[in-house]
């Protein structure tokens, strides 16, 4: 299979109900230009490094994603370009972001990261922590960012059940904090499903998908 069928065939999947990220990770910009040719144009990085080296390399029509864990000494690199910062997990991190958005006069988009799986070594904020964030002073100093919804990775398991449950848990609280949007919280972005879980992702209400073997194969 050709990169451009698999792209077609998880589309055809998706059937315009979420979109399709593609996790660009460790694969070369020959990969990431034929992706781009076949109509994919949402592209998820995981390191700062590699995602500046690509941004520059690419087409400039290119919606660059940060999905990895992001350190706050890092943040400076991407903030000029990034289109949506996947992986905000605290407070510090968040602040971070609006000090270096605000020299490039930008507003950034960002989700924020809870932890639903049944994994530790997963990064991500609980439920309680998302409402202490949002309710503090600080966050409503913050004028150069903007939470537009919620990440999450579901435990590595065989269980579809619980996977399910993992990711309807995060859906509620998407659903909760909708119901409460101010100018600084617009919850539009529901990133939640990877290659090997993101149909369920799909029926459990995901916006964004981020899929990287299932497009360009298993990694080398």
């Amino acid at each position: 299979m050709s990169i451009k069928n698999n792209i077609a065939q998880i589309e055809n999947e998706l059937k315009g109900r979420a979109r399709l990220v593609a996790v660009t990770k460790t694969k070369p910009v020959a990969m990431l230009q034929e992706a781009y040719e076949a109509g994919c144009t949402l592209f998820g990085e995981n390191k700062v490094q590699e995602m500046t080296d690509k941004y520059e390399a690419l087409p400039k029509d290119i919606e660059w994603h940060m999905i990895g864990h992001l350190q706050t000494n890092k943040v400076k690199y991407i903030v000029p370009f990034v289109s949506l910062i996947h992986s905000v997990d605290s407070a510090k991190l968040l602040k971070e972001i609006d000090k270096q958005a605000a020299k490039h006069d930008r507003v950034v988009d960002c989700l924020l990261q809870i932890h639903i799986a049944k994994e530790e070594s997963k990064f991500g904020l609980s439920e309680e922590e998302v409402h202490q964030l949002l309710d503090s002073p600080e966050f409503y100093a913050m004028k150069n960012i903007c939470i537009v919804g919620l990440m999450g990775m579901a435990t590595n398991t065989d269980s579809d059940a619980q996977i399910r449950k993992e990711f309807r848990g995060l859906k509620q609280l998407y659903d909760s904090l909708k119901q409460s949007e101010t100018d600084r919280v617009l919850m539009r972005e529901l990133s939640m499903g990877m290659s090997g879980d993101y149909p369920i992702a799909v029926e459990e209400g995901s916006t964004l998908v981020r899929v990287g073997s299932a497009i360009f194969g298993a990694r080398g």
